[in-house]
């Protein structure tokens, strides 16, 4: 159980890549019982704060989704950002993957760090995880924040074809990795990374399971919470990407019309508004866990 305190380049914003170099939390790879090996970023709660746990999106790790964000957080929240499985550092298996598998590791991470409850933060496919987290362990969570996500993601024609082939890729026996993290590296690297942050990008995609993202993009497709969405019963606030060219914005907000009492706070940005908008992307993320917060009694159950 090794420990690494990394060191992430510059904002993609910023100009030089000598500077501003962003300091990690300090993570860990975890063994969780029955289920497998998994790495994960832990800071521990100032007294009377909650932890929030971060749920990274498809073909991403915990630190390409949120090495902008960890300095927001840090010193004002505790904070868990794992690696889900088949994705960096995450479990390995030879079980196909399942979001619900996801939600589930994303707990027994929570037991093994003696954690009780936490605000759940998912961040494009982290949004169903964190969904589901809400439907299969309700106690462990009170509150939720959605980025740049939605209910489902496969409600056109377009995309039943888009998610189809996703499928079948998924069945065959052969994946060709080199062509597979050109194809995902295009999705997370923006046109204002630099070199710095490209290849840094590419040492953590370099982690991956191919297969696992293939099957993974497969069941996010399949994913449809709107028959259920409207029963969830804690705060849920939502950072919008207006400009999102993989969930529409229209979707995201139609998400948030059936939960009952819902908020959002928008960010001007593509769907990696995360790495492209870091500054405004971290004060909507702010925004909507104060939104949580604030509606919660956490202050109550906190000091218990």
């Amino acid at each position: 159980m090794s420990g690494d305190a990394a060191i992430a380049p510059r904002e993609a914003s910023q100009q030089d890549d000598q500077q501003n170099r962003l300091v990690l939390p300090r993570g860990r790879h975890y063994e969780l019982p029955g289920r497998g090996r998994t790495f994960a970023r832990v800071v521990e709660a100032p007294p009377g704060a909650p932890t929030i746990l971060l749920l990274h999106g498809w073909t991403a790790t915990a630190d390409l989704n949120w090495y902008s964000s960890y300095s927001a957080l840090d010193g004002k929240y505790g904070l868990v950002a794992l690696d889900h499985r088949g994705h960096g550092r995450g479990i390995r298996s030879r079980r196909p993957f399942r979001l619900t598998d996801c939600a589930d590791d994303a707990v027994a991470l929570l037991d093994e760090l003696g954690i009780d409850r936490v605000i759940a933060v998912g961040y494009s496919m982290g949004g169903p995880i964190a969904q589901l987290i809400w439907r299969r362990h309700p106690k462990r969570v009170f509150g939720l924040v959605m980025c740049a996500t939605a209910a489902s993601f496969s409600t056109t024609k377009q995309d039943h074809v888009r998610f189809a082939v996703i499928g079948t890729l998924a069945q065959a026996a052969k994946v060709i990795p080199r062509a597979l993290r050109q194809l995902i590296g295009s999705q997370l690297l923006t046109g204002k990374s630099g070199k710095d942050l490209r290849q840094w990008a590419i040492g953590e995609l370099r982690r991956h399971d191919p297969l696992k993202l293939i099957q993974a993009g497969h069941r996010i497709g399949l994913f449809d919470s709107r028959r259920w969405l409207r029963t969830i019963d804690i705060p849920v606030s939502a950072v919008i990407t207006t400009s999102d060219e993989v969930v529409s914005v229209s979707r995201q907000r139609e998400m948030l019309e059936v939960i009952p009492g819902a908020t959002s706070h928008e960010v001007e940005g593509s769907h990696t508004a995360c790495v492209g908008k870091p500054q405004a992307f971290r004060e909507a993320l702010l925004s909507a866990i104060t939104d949580v917060l604030t509606k919660s009694n956490w202050t109550e159950a906190g000091t218990d």
